[in-house]
Formats: structure tokens, sequence, C-alpha cells
């Protein structure tokens, strides 16, 4: 169906393309509702699904008898917040050319959809709830906007008939376990965060008792939230339906770690202090991971002087709390090893990632870290599959099929190899654990929940079983056969335009890329659609019955040399989070990255034109300097 299109006049509105009384048979015997019956007819028009449906319409009310005013721009502002699974913004001003776009009458327009939408959902559930009234828990990280977003939360979930509940200052993974944990087990949860992002930037991140959202299913309450905001004139509502309530979760979280590692270690001498002899070094960069120090390490045994930025600060002072972040892992290392600790401990703000320093003081993230959990894994799973991200290097391949696992190639995004994993399950395909490069890791145990938290719980109760079987060897001997690649590099294109445009140029120019190693206008390089990996219904793409839909376009290259010899890869994606595109290579001959770069700009870039659009500074730099 073809879009409306606005007058330039900002007087004129759009005419009603459809009357209320047109529609009465897509949802019967209820009073006329425009938020809903938009939705309805989303899911008709675009004949798949209200993802990727582009319906733009101004709708008009039966008690009004006129038109609602759904301004395109006002609706625009909601459903770019999107990114991927999550919904991000910003929140407070200071950032140079950027707005304040998540504001609370953003936030609470969006908490007001997914109320609704977990709402609808659990009436199509079998067993009828009687009086029972929705519960959705919501949680924050400890950023200067929290508190105020938190009120519009309240609002926005209170306003769709949910009773809420405040568990304040919280980690992800404990938003997603207070659906599941009892006495709590609530309906759903938000959790208020922009996980590593500056100070200045908020987001919300979705749960149900099966998980977390789906990029589709953010987009379809991204779209609600779209129209009862422009709706509303932007106007917030302070009045609570039923005031929160405020819970101590975070400590029923903190136990249930804190009986895993008891239980799993059952230390034969002090079983309430396993921990007893450890000394432990955590980094929590200010966000909300300090609870682990005190409330989980600390009552366990370990020692834990030398722990750095425990205490929650929304500016993030230090440094980014962030695994990957150079400076974290750097501060970390260094207190490692002038204390001899056994390991040390980097969380992201919100606890849903980390990463380690050995007792050696090696860095573990990235490749290394999936490489550490894969090993931990195949001992208690052999021959399980292995899910991550397209990124990972062709080392990490041979390094978990060596151990005698099975490693599935997929497309990036946390939730994609997450939910890749969970198909695998379902399909038969026995998959233990799936992470993403960026430290997201989650495993079948644990409800498939990417839990920076529980991962580190694993590590540790990994530790300590080597110490107890006589191994005078520290957790990175588990990873010092893993080859890193010789070369590696990871380039960024901003995409020149408007905001409302950027996603349609980055996939031009993805589709472009595709083209072009198709044609074969980039001797050598071909692309790889599936991998080597042995599950042949889905690396990289899904070739089953029921494929996942596509939050992100993305290709992965094989690069050979005139010999017919592999000698690298390219990965190029459109980011889900920012107007850019992601270029990721890795080389196993010297010079390899730089001649990529040179060919990808020379014969891609600039003939295909696609360098009119794109900030290429980036790889020109490295093209002419191999920096």
């Amino acid at each position: 169906m073809a879009s409306a299109t606005l007058s330039t006049s900002t007087t004129t509105r759009l005419k009603p393309i459809m009357r209320a009384e047109s529609l009465p048979t897509l949802i019967p015997n209820r009073p006329f509702n425009p938020n809903v019956i938009s939705f309805a007819f989303f899911k008709r028009a675009a004949g798949r699904g209200v993802a990727g449906a582009t319906v733009r319409a101004t709708w008009r009310t039966a008690e009004q008898g006129g038109a609602v005013a759904e301004d395109e721009e006002e609706m625009g502002k909601i459903r770019r917040l999107q990114n991927g699974s999550d919904v991000r913004g910003v929140a407070l001003e200071g950032e140079k050319g950027r707005t304040v776009d998540l504001t609370a009458a953003t936030v609470e327009a969006i908490a007001e959809s997914f109320g609704d939408w977990i709402i609808q959902g659990l009436e199509k559930e079998t067993e009828p709830r009687g009086e029972q009234r929705v519960s959705v828990s919501v949680g924050r990280d400890p950023r200067i906007s929290g508190s105020a977003l938190s009120v519009a939360v309240f609002a926005g979930v209170s306003r769709a008939g949910c009773l809420v509940f405040d568990m304040g200052l919280a980690t992800t993974p404990a938003c997603f376990m207070s659906t599941v944990l009892p006495p709590f087990s609530y309906d759903a949860s938000i959790m208020l965060t922009a996980s590593h992002l500056p100070y200045t930037r908020n987001g919300m991140k979705f749960f149900t008792k099966k998980g977390g959202l789906s990029s589709p299913e953010v987009e379809e309450i991204c779209e609600r939230a779209a129209l009862k905001y422009a709706n509303r004139v932007v106007k917030v509502s302070t009045l609570l339906r039923t005031p929160p309530s405020r819970v101590d979760f975070m400590a029923a979280y903190s136990r249930h770690l804190k009986d895993i590692i008891k239980q799993r270690i059952n230390h034969p001498t002090h079983y309430d202090t396993p921990l007893k002899g450890y000394q432990i070094i955590v980094n929590a960069g200010n966000g909300s991971g300090g609870f682990f120090t005190w409330d989980v390490l600390d009552k366990l045994g370990a020692d834990t002087f030398g722990s750095l930025h425990l205490n929650p600060d929304g500016m993030f002072p230090n440094h980014i709390p962030n695994p990957e972040d150079k400076v974290a892992m750097s501060l970390t290392r260094a207190a490692v090893l002038k204390h001899g600790a056994d390991l040390g401990v980097v969380f992201d703000t919100d606890v849903d990632r980390s990463g380690v320093v050995d007792r050696d003081g090696n860095p573990i993230n990235g490749d290394k870290l999936i490489a550490l959990m894969s090993a931990i894994v195949l001992r208690e799973h052999p021959g399980s599959c292995i899910v991550t991200d397209a990124r990972t290097s062709v080392a990490l391949t041979k390094f978990i099929t060596d151990r005698g696992g099975q490693h599935c190639l997929y497309r990036v995004g946390y939730r994609n190899v997450i939910d890749k994993g969970i198909q695998l399950n379902e399909d038969g395909v026995e998959t233990h654990l799936m992470m993403e490069t960026s430290g997201h890791g989650a495993f079948k145990e644990n409800y498939f929940l990417d839990d920076g938290a529980y991962m580190v719980v694993k590590i540790i109760i990994e530790m300590v079983r080597m110490k107890l079987e006589g191994s005078d060897e520290g957790i990175g001997s588990l990873v010092k056969d893993l080859e890193e690649p010789l070369e590696s590099v990871e380039l960024r294109l901003n995409v020149i335009s408007e905001p409302r445009f950027a996603k349609a140029k980055a996939v031009e120019t993805i589709e472009t890329f595709r083209n072009f190693v198709q044609e074969g206008k980039l001797e050598g390089w071909e692309l790889d659609s599936c991998g080597d990996c042995w599950v042949s219904e889905g690396c990289l793409v899904d070739l089953n019955d029921h494929p996942k839909p596509i939050d992100a376009q993305m290709y992965r290259v094989k690069v050979f040399d005139k010999e017919r010899r592999e000698v690298g890869w390219v990965h190029l994606r459109q980011s889900i989070h920012n107007p850019n595109l992601a270029l990721n290579m890795q080389s196993s001959v010297p010079g390899g990255c730089l001649q990529i770069t040179t060919d990808f700009r020379d014969k891609f870039l600039v003939a295909s034109g696609c360098d009119r659009f794109l900030d290429v500074g980036e790889v020109e730099k490295f093209a002419n300097t191999g920096i």
C-alpha cells in the first residue's frame, strides 16, 4: 500500500485514508480504538507481520468524528529510537550535533505500548487470569537521567493497566530473572539502560518470561508508541493508577548466584565459603555491577581488595563501563598484577556483558572470551554446538572443533545469536552456548539469558574446580592454544544523510556491495553464505522453513589470493545502534588488511559512487597510512 504524503504546509493535515466505520471486522465486538485498529491494519497491509510494514495514516475516531493528527515527523521520533531489540536515544544535552530525543513523553508512550502489548499477549493464553492484573518490574542503571525517566516508565505501564514494581538500581539480567525467580515471577520487565554508551544516552530493554524481545517485536511496540506520542501532542501523564511498589530483587538475585557457586563447587572443607583463599578484583566502571563484589564474592569468602569503581556514578568519571574498552582492561590488568590476584573482572554498565583478566594480566575478551567459555561448556557438554556472530576468527572455529564442538557462524547482533541457539535446540541440535564478540554470552542452562555476572560465575567455578583437581595453572591456560589472527581491523563509515534516510542509504550501500562481489568486480572476493559450518540450515543466512526477520543488512566475504588460497575475510554490516556501517576484516598474511581496505575503497566505494554519501575518512586514513 502506498504511503500518504505530507503537505509542505505546517497547517495542512493528512486527509483520513480510512474511517473507523470501515474497519469493524478487524477487531470485532470492541469499542473503536484508533491505536489498536491501526495495528490490525498494519498487519493486513504488510502481508508479513507488523515488522517491515510501512503504512502512514491519519485516523478518524468515532467519538470525535474528526481527524486525530498523527504528524509523520513526531511519529518518526519514536521509530528512530528503536535500535534492534532495544530502544536507545539521547536523554541529556551535551552531545555536539545531537538533540535530546529520549524524553519523558517518548518513554511514557513506549512503556504504555509495552504494557498494552503484554496484556494482549497474555489474553491469548489458554489459562484465564481472572481478575489478576499484569505485573511489570522496572530497573535502571545509575545514569543521571534514570530517575526522571523511571517516573515516565511507571506512568506509562500503569496507564496500560499493569501493576508496577520498582527494582531501583538493578542489572539487565536481574530484570529478566525477576520474571522467573519466585516469589517475584513478574509477567514482564523493563530495564532503563544504554549499556556502555555515554552518560547523555539512555534506553530501554524489554523482557517477558520467554526472554528478551526480538527486533520485530520492539518495532511493533515502537509503532504503537508512535501513534500514542503523536496523538497526545507530547504531553506526559502524571497520574498513576497504582503507584509502583518498591522491591529489593537484587538481594534475591545475589542469593541465586551465591547458591549456584556453592552448589556447583561443593567444596569439601568449606561449602559456604568456597572462594576462601582467592583474590578476585572487580571493575564495575561505576555502573550497576558493584553488587557482585559485596553481595556475592565477599559473602563467599573471596578477597576483593583492590577492586575498582564499585560505587554507582551515572557520569562514569573513570572510564566507559565496557569490557571492550582499553582503559577499563588496562586498569584492571594493572590491579591484578599489583595485588597478585587470581582473577580480574570487568562489567559493562548494566552487567549483561563482562570480560576477565587472568592471573598473569592477560585480558580475555572478544574471541578469547568465547574460546574460554567454549572450553568450559565443551567440558560439561561434549559435542555441543557453539553459536557466534560472523566476526569471529577462523582460529576460533579450529579451537572449538579441536575440542569436539561444532561452530555455527550467524548474523551479528546478540539477540540474533541467542535466537539462533534457541532455534537450533528446537531443531534437535544441542547448543549450550551462544556468544557475540562484544561479550554478550548466553547459556541454555540459564534461560538463554545474556548475563555477564552468570558468565563470571561459570569462570569462577571452573577456576576453583581446576585447583581442587590439582592443577596449578590459572584460568588463562584454557585458551593458551588459541591462535590470534595476524591482522584484525575494524573501520566505521558514517552515513551522511538526514536521520530518517540513513537506514535506507546504509542498506543501499550493503546491497550494492553484495552485487559487486557477486558480479566479480572485486577479484578474489566471494560471498560467504554459509562458511564451513556443519549446521546446514542457518549460517549467516537462514535456509530453513522459518527464517528469522533481518534487523540489519550484512554480508561476510572470503578473500583469496591469486593461487586461490584463502587469506582473509571481510564483513560489512549496517549498525543497528548508529547511522553508520561497520567494516571488519582479518588477514593471515602481512599487509593483507591494508590491501583489502585499498581494494574496498578503489574497487567498490569509488567505483560504485557510494563514497558520495558516506564519510570514508577512516577508510582513507587506514588505506594511506596503515593505522
